[in-house]
């Protein structure tokens, strides 16, 4: 393979297991003058087993600006460049799509060294069929945002898929089941590594599952799209002040995760307050 001068390569590394590290990804490291790395640590672990030794330049996303300009100017010096991340695909919920933007602004040649990339392993290992997808990456940390967008996918003719943190894994789980409904749910976790898991299951159940079991590791969660023939009967009260109960569990308060419920299913605010402290 030639590494052509001037050129950034953006270049999969492997998400948990460095097999999936491709010939043409190594022999591109090996090649460049330099790598953009996402964490430098990181990635010196990945490198220091392959036996790639280059120079590495910190590329994250508080820095990505004045970082950029500079792998510009070397690159237009002559140099080429690698950039990657921590784990996956460069630019995809992680740093990257600036500094390719600016190439492209600025004339300078960019290639594509693809590899392993979590999303489209964990929408294949869901099982669920799949003629399209919403990627929705980490949704905001922000309670309002998140329902928000929530609200604007809900509809959404295909699966949606997201990225999610082990702390954050309970909350998400809950708003997903009050904006969404109870559709079926591949909660797949730690994709490639040795503790690789898919849990199937309705939204509902999760949220049961995940009150019980420490979340643990980093997840991506598939959500099957709710057909208008599979849309599921009326909630009784019972089943209401269920909902809320789990969401209760996953952080909310009750008067909140009672309105939210109510909001689901149809039934008042104050019914299912009633019903919830009979639990």
């Amino acid at each position: 393979m030639e590494i052509k001068k001037s050129t950034l390569y953006i270049v999969g590394t492997p998400i948990g297991n460095l097999g999936d590290l491709s010939p043409r990804a190594l022999e591109t490291l090996s090649g460049v003058d330099f790598i953009a790395a996402e964490d430098t640590r990181v990635s010196l672990k990945l490198l220091t087993k392959f036996g790639v030794k280059k120079k590495l330049v910190a590329c994250r996303q508080h820095n990505i600006s004045l970082v950029s300009r500079e792998i510009i100017n070397r690159l237009k010096l002559g140099e080429n460049c690698a950039i990657i991340t921590d784990a996956g695909m460069p630019c995809i919920s992680d740093p990257g799509a600036e500094l390719v933007d600016l190439c492209r602004t600025e004339g300078v040649k960019t290639e594509v060294v693809p590899g392993p990339c979590a999303l489209a392993a964990a929408v294949a290992l869901s099982g669920f069929s799949c003629q399209r997808f919403s990627f929705e990456g980490f949704l905001s940390i922000n309670p309002r945002q998140r329902r928000e967008r929530l609200e604007l996918v809900k509809n959404y003719d295909g699966l949606l898929v997201f990225y999610e943190a082990p702390h954050k894994l309970n909350k998400t789980l809950a708003d997903f089941l009050v904006c969404l409904g109870d559709r079926k749910i591949a909660v797949c976790r730690e994709l490639t590594k040795i503790h690789e898991e898919v849990i199937r299951g309705t939204l509902s159940e999760m949220c049961a599952y995940f009150e019980e079991t420490m979340p643990r590791g980093e997840f991506v969660l598939v959500i099957e799209n709710r057909r208008d023939d599979e849309k599921m009967p009326a909630a009784t009260i019972a089943e209401a002040a269920k909902i809320a109960a789990e969401l209760v569990a996953g952080g909310q308060k009750p008067a909140e995760a009672c309105k939210a419920a109510a909001k689901q299913t149809g039934h008042s605010k104050s019914e299912i307050y009633r019903e919830y402290l009979k639990e």
